[in-house]
């Protein structure tokens, strides 16, 4: 009888589920309109690759957001729509010109912001259109989005934080341990037969088909799990 697999592993242990006591909190822009909030403090947060700023408003209440470069504690941050095109701010998409950088950039109204997130990221404006803004995603893709959800002003801070060597394994093992992350991670047809069911063998191959059900039992779902289509993808698409 086999071993159980990696992902069998994973589900039954503690130990590679995420440490959520040490997050400080989800990055979110705050709920308020037409104030001037403070910036209290400058975070570190595991899960997230850019610093996060804590925003205090009028009434005591504070908000996580990821900080945009250049942001510094007891700076005065505008929310709303008659404000300054000041990195930091926050306005909808409908105020801001075209040709400026922003940020943590929303999907819909009021959701806290989806898009240009991560270290260094930022979105562009490119165009207004009835009802809708057209910005320029970091992946470089445009995109149409309406015109009354809000951004950040400017280019989100952390930049050059992937350009860093990690220098030991012992970075990497501490990195991928923060998020919960198994490390090193091992391939399957390089395994032998009795870890997994790619592995053994005379070369290192699959031997066989690597698609499976989405129903099948846990010891053999690996590979592709429930594939729409697998390979290169060549040919003319319908």
């Amino acid at each position: 009888m086999g071993k159980r697999t990696r992902s069998q592993r994973k589900g039954s242990s503690p130990r590679y589920k995420v440490s959520s006591h040490r997050f400080p909190g989800a990055n979110r822009l705050p709920s308020v309109h037409n104030e001037v909030v403070e910036v209290t403090g400058l975070v570190h947060s595991p899960i997230h690759t850019a610093p996060l700023a804590k925003l205090k408003s009028k009434d005591g209440k504070e908000t996580l957001v990821a900080a945009t470069d250049g942001l510094s504690i007891g700076q005065q941050v505008a929310v709303g729509d008659n404000i300054s095109l000041k990195p930091g701010n926050i306005t909808a998409l409908k105020n801001i010109p075209e040709g400026t950088q922003i940020n943590n950039v929303e999907l819909r109204p009021g959701d806290g912001g989806k898009i240009a997130r991560s270290a260094g990221n930022s979105a562009l404006v490119e165009t207004h259109l009835e009802g809708k803004v057209r910005i320029k995603l970091p992946s470089g893709k445009s995109k149409d989005i309406r015109s009354s959800c809000r951004a950040t002003i400017g280019v989100l801070g952390g930049h050059g934080r992937s350009e860093m060597p990690l220098r030991t394994a012992g970075a990497a093992h501490y990195r991928a341990k923060a998020k919960g992350k198994a490390y090193p991670t091992v391939s399957g047809v390089k395994m032998n037969p009795v870890d997994h069911p790619h592995g053994g063998g005379n070369h290192q191959a699959v031997h066989g088909p690597n698609s499976v059900a989405r129903g099948a039992p846990p010891g053999a779902k690996v590979g592709h799990i429930a594939p729409s289509r697998t390979g290169r993808g060549r040919g003319k698409r319908k």
